[in-house]
């Protein structure tokens, strides 16, 4: 997997600095914010795999970051610590009954708070909640949202596949490729925030396979987006020279090469006005066949 993605959420400008410095020396990618509104856009601007939280912020706090955090679709699966001066234990206890996964208090020993941070995002992984790759809600956490669908009525999933993902993964190796996965990630949520509901869900199903829950007036428009800018954006993963043939090249089993185009994005549609479901795993199929027809 790539760099895992911290949000520090913390108003002291040394405490912030200091956490910037030792988890970036540690390998994460760290962004800092200081206020909860600025903390609240990031997260809508791409997931970060845990968001480290003070309570005491200059606008709103950071039980209400937390409570926002834990309601909406998207961002209600990230680990939250609470960082705080406070140690009542009120205070714990109402962070933790909003959802948060720990709570430390300062002053804290920082490799306390570092070990603190593994776990909760190895916990993460190890329950199917998120891919360590895009930082998306996977596994259990998409059943549970294709099961709340089933008994609704105004929905669209959309089955998202990234053509031709396979040769260039071969071809530039995985650290490329786990590049191409966040970057798919992070454009999928663009789309979705600039054309969908708040609480549309995006998850990543498996390697190069994604999906978006929508409703279905705006699925067309969300799926023409995101083809349209996939298929420009991605050429920045591809070498100039590959960018000016449009395509990469590998040699098959007989060592004959063989032209693999370069990636878009296969989308396929379904909703409860064109199917009547009768479980979760018939929608997944229906709509993985539509992708297959619009491959």
């Amino acid at each position: 997997m790539g760099k895992a993605r911290l949000l520090i959420v913390e108003d002291d400008f040394d405490i912030a600095n200091m956490l910037r410095i030792y988890f970036t020396g540690q390998n994460y990618d760290v962004d800092t914010v200081s206020r909860g509104s600025d903390a609240l856009e990031k997260t809508r601007q791409g997931l970060p795999h845990l968001i480290v939280l003070d309570i005491m912020l200059p606008d709103i706090d950071g039980f209400e970051v937390c409570q926002i955090l834990r309601t909406n679709t998207r961002t209600s699966h990230v680990p939250i610590i609470f960082l705080t001066q406070k140690d009542e234990r009120s205070d714990k206890l109402q962070g933790l009954e909003l959802g948060a996964d720990d709570y430390v208090t300062k002053p804290f020993d920082i490799e306390e708070l570092k070990l603190r941070v593994q776990r909760a995002i190895t916990r993460a992984e190890q329950q199917s909640l998120t891919d360590p790759r895009s930082g998306l809600p996977s596994g259990r956490l998409i059943e549970e949202q294709l099961r709340r669908i089933i008994r609704m009525d105004d929905w669209a999933l959309m089955d998202i596949r990234i053509n031709y993902f396979e040769p260039f993964n071969d071809v530039y190796g995985f650290v490329a490729g786990d590049d191409v996965l966040r970057f798919t990630a992070m454009l999928m949520g663009e789309v979705v925030d600039e054309f969908g509901n708040v609480n549309d869900f995006i998850g990543h199903a498996g390697s190069d396979n994604f999906i978006v829950i929508t409703t279905e007036p705006l699925a067309d428009k969300i799926s023409g987006r995101m083809k349209e800018r996939f298929g420009e954006e991605v050429l920045s993963h591809y070498s100039f020279i590959d960018r000016e043939v449009g395509y990469i090249a590998t040699k098959d089993v007989d060592g004959q090469q063989v032209q693999h185009p370069l990636m878009s994005l296969a989308i396929g549609v379904v909703s409860p006005t064109q199917h009547q479901f009768a479980d979760i795993r018939e929608i997944t199929e229906i709509a993985a066949e539509a992708r297959r027809q619009n491959a």
